[in-house]
């Protein structure tokens, strides 16, 4: 027995191929594997205090020297300016891997130098954002840098 097929059946069986295709993009997206985080569960309260962050975005880059990262043998090195006493540098220190939320982690800023070193144990290969808000005398700074490690 042949079988023949005429335009409108092979209209319509293109047609129905294309909507099981698109059907099963959308059942992939909607599965419950799928991670859909977000950068931060409290946005809305974190758009409020972002005027605050530009302030203090302003303020590190009027720095005669701001911040320095560097990747050294050991990890990455965090600079502090020169010029400032270490020991009067407060603030903390925040790696945020934007395709793992459980990587991220901070720390407090406590310096006997000018120097704090992250060391290798603390980060995994690929992409981090990098935060670091800190206060010298009464004046708040902030620092934000993209990095790959």
């Amino acid at each position: 027995m042949k079988i023949k097929i005429n335009w409108g059946t092979g209209i319509t069986i293109a047609m129905v191929l294309f909507m099981i295709f698109i059907l099963q993009f959308l059942y992939r997206s909607f599965d419950s594997k799928n991670n859909h985080e977000l950068v931060s569960e409290d946005y809305y309260n974190d758009e409020l205090y972002y005027q605050q962050e530009i302030d203090k975005l302003n303020n590190a880059n009027q720095l005669k020297q701001n911040i320095i990262l560097k990747r050294v043998d050991k990890g990455f090195l965090i600079t502090f300016p020169p010029s400032m006493k270490s020991d009067s540098i407060t603030g903390t220190i925040y790696f945020q891997r934007p395709s793992n939320k459980s990587l991220d982690f901070q720390k407090s800023i406590a310096l006997n130098s000018s120097e704090w070193l992250i060391t290798h144990s603390n980060l995994v290969s690929g992409k981090w954002k990098v935060k670091i808000d800190w206060k010298y005398n009464k004046e708040e700074y902030l620092f934000k840098e993209d990095l790959f490690y």
